[in-house]
């Protein structure tokens, strides 16, 4: 997942588990103002550590996956 799908990835899972913006920011202790921002992409302002208990909050969690050559699909993903 690139940076800038994060924001929209979380907005959805975020509604998939029928938060509030509001509800969620205070899970993870920080403004609603913050994480409508960090929703619409603009991660600048959003910590590493807070992104990490937002996903907590989710059920989810940061993970690594190396990337594909020439943007094809690996196997695990056909």
């Amino acid at each position: 997942m690139k940076l800038d799908e994060i924001g929209a990835e979380i907005k959805a899972l975020r509604k998939e588990k029928r938060l509030t913006q509001e509800q969620l920011a205070d899970i993870a202790g920080i403004s609603r103002v913050t994480l409508g921002k960090l929703e619409r992409g603009q991660l600048g302002a959003i910590g590493l550590k807070t992104l990490d208990i937002i996903l907590d909050a989710l059920g989810y969690e940061i993970s690594f996956k190396p990337k594909n050559s020439f943007g094809l699909p690996s196997l695990d993903e056909l």
